[in-house]
């Protein structure tokens, strides 16, 4: 359809007339309009700046989506601002130094003024730094007074700009807020900040941004034709659709509580189609004492998911580096002596189990921990990942660690620390295909969870949040609240391939929160979940085929059962939605 452009673009006149023009684009798109695109065909902008203008305006409006770009490389020049700033220069103006009564004084800083609440704020800027060669630089926002928080980190470094990408979301209205960067250790080195942008967002327009994700990622158009039996096309006919799997794996810990529990069972079952063990394949559970193997329970447990269709099992752990939950008589054992016992580790762990687990936990929390590294040396987490590939070499191996999605305040496991990490073994020659983040959460900052993701979705590999829960201290109406806010994130992110909760129950209860009590009836917790899973699958469709025999839907990834009829005739048939961008065709024969 041809669009016809009002005369204030052609021959002059009133400029609010093209304003109004450009703004009633639907489907406008900043990468595609220049001045030979078809919009402005046979025409001539009546003065240079009105093109600058038309520009100035798209890019406002362009602005109002989320920009999930990110960079881990440092670069010799820094990429131009995202959102084109933003709101950065109306809100802000540079001071040279901030100082505060509890960190020190820092530089540079900055003021901003009339910060909105219920508005979530992406904040992203480039960092350089000198009189160091690199060092961990965090944004801090102190808000009216208030002590400061981290809303971003970056590890800078000297002569080249690297991407720090956060957010926040305030509390409530701000007058004056100051957003200053700091060292990680405090030190007075000299910090250059460029292309900034601080890009505000409406709590509907954030979740806005996450449907259109779940609408381009998470579900898939089919178009069912309906044929007799000489392939011609039948117009009416009746048919039903019912979603009888989910493609996204969303699940959660289990216990040995679960074994010849019912009510349990049935619970899990109902909602789950993935499972991962709380402790029960732990080294500490599996060999007690040395030479002891005991796999009882993550057997009988192992049963339990097979005999109910949960494919999707994750190994946790196989070695875990902090010493605490490291045995006791490992922790006794001599240098060489160790280095056998965790082959043999390996070796009996992946002969009993190999091909079981769809991935592997390989060394848990090694940003943190360090007991394997520090006695066998920085090479044993590789020695790890090395010998688990070459004996279970059809499962994803994963690193698996806390506070990177949770916060910036962790200096062991920031987003650039995780990254770094990953590729050092990666290029020690790790087959490690796998990103698995806890998400042991407080408050969540949806703003700098998002980005953190899209930093990590850098490296092109999956992306797990694997121990997702909230902290009990918030109390469980808020736990909901917040619970719903982390998994509206998770499955909203292009990056994002599964879900596992850490909610497995005991009779102490859970080691946060807990989604049912003991009866087995929801808290509020359980309740956003089942909300969720209820608004995540394709709910049952029933209607007939057009005047063409063809019946379509926007569906959620997955596997489906159809049946059709016309004419006393009838047919089953069943077919799966797995992503992809063109329509997915289904013809069934009656």
């Amino acid at each position: 359809m041809a669009l016809s452009l009002p005369k204030a673009v052609t021959a002059g006149g009133d400029k609010q007339e093209l304003i109004n023009f450009v703004l009633s684009i639907q489907e406008i798109s900043l990468g595609r309009l220049t001045r030979n695109s078809t919009l402005f065909r046979g025409t001539t902008l009546y003065e240079e700046n009105t093109w600058d203008h038309v520009i100035g305006l798209v890019k406002g409006w362009e602005g109002a989506r989320y920009d999930h770009s990110a960079y881990t490389e440092c670069k010799k020049n820094p990429e131009t601002p995202l959102y084109n700033g933003g709101v950065w220069e109306e809100l802000n103006g540079e001071i040279q130094r901030y100082s505060d009564v509890h960190l020190r004084v820092f530089s540079p800083a900055y003021a901003l003024e009339n910060l909105a609440a219920d508005t979530v704020y992406a904040f992203s800027c480039w960092v350089k730094i000198k009189g160091a060669d690199s060092t961990l630089v965090k944004a801090r926002l102190s808000t009216d007074n208030s002590s400061s928080k981290c809303v971003g980190t970056v590890s800078a470094q000297s002569g080249c700009w690297s991407f720090l990408k956060g957010g926040f979301g305030p509390d409530s209205p701000s007058k004056l807020s100051f957003l200053f960067f700091q060292s990680s250790d405090g030190s007075d080195i000299e910090i250059s900040i460029t292309s900034i942008s601080l890009q505000p967002f409406s709590v509907d327009e954030w979740r806005e941004h996450q449907e259109q994700i779940i609408q381009s990622k998470r579900k898939r158009r089919a178009m069912i034709h309906v044929l007799d039996e000489k392939r011609s096309q039948i117009a009416g006919a009746s048919i039903t659709v019912k979603q009888v799997s989910k493609g996204f794996p969303f699940g959660s810990a289990i216990a040995k509580t679960i074994l010849g529990n019912s009510d349990y069972q049935d619970w899990f079952v109902e909602r789950f189609n993935a499972a991962v063990f709380e402790n029960e394949l732990k080294w500490y559970t599996t060999e007690p004492e040395p030479g002891k193997l005991n796999y009882t329970l993550a057997d009988k447990m192992l049963d339990f998911t097979r005999q109910n269709g949960l494919v999707v099992v994750r190994g946790h752990n196989i070695f875990w580096e902090d010493p605490k939950y490291t045995p006791q008589w490992v922790k006794n054992l001599t240098d060489e002596e160790l280095l056998r016992a965790v082959d043999s580790r390996i070796e009996s762990l992946l002969y009993r189990y190999k091909g079981e687990f769809v991935h592997w936990d390989v060394n848990n929390e090694m940003l943190h921990y360090d007991f394997y590294e520090t006695r066998l040396g920085r090479n044993a987490s590789l020695h790890f990942f090395d010998t688990t590939q070459r004996s279970d070499p059809s499962a994803t191996l994963f690193m698996n660690d806390y506070n990177v999605v949770e916060t910036c305040d962790d200096s062991n496991s920031t987003v650039d620390v995780y990254v770094s990490r990953l590729k050092e073994l990666k290029e020690g020659g790790a087959v490690l295909e796998g990103i698995g983040l806890e998400g042991h959460f407080n408050r969540p900052n949806v703003a700098l969870m998002r980005a953190v993701l899209d930093k990590i979705a850098t490296l092109q590999l999956p992306i797990w949040l694997t121990e997702v829960d909230i902290s009990q201290h918030v109390g469980r109406d808020m736990q909901a609240v917040y619970l719903e806010e982390v998994l509206r994130e998770g499955f909203g992110h292009p990056s994002v391939d599964g879900i596992m909760l850490w909610t497995a129950i005991h009779p102490y209860g859970c080691y946060q929160m807990c989604l049912t009590d003991d009866s087995f009836h929801n808290l509020p917790a359980g309740d956003v979940v089942d909300k969720l899973l209820h608004e995540w699958e394709t709910t049952a469709l029933a209607n007939a085929t057009d005047e063409r025999g063809s019946f379509s839907f926007d569906g959620f990834l997955g596997d489906y059962m159809v049946f059709v009829s016309s004419d006393n005739k009838s047919a089953t048939s069943t077919f799966s939605l797995s992503q992809g961008e063109e329509t997915k065709h289904i013809n069934i024969q009656i």
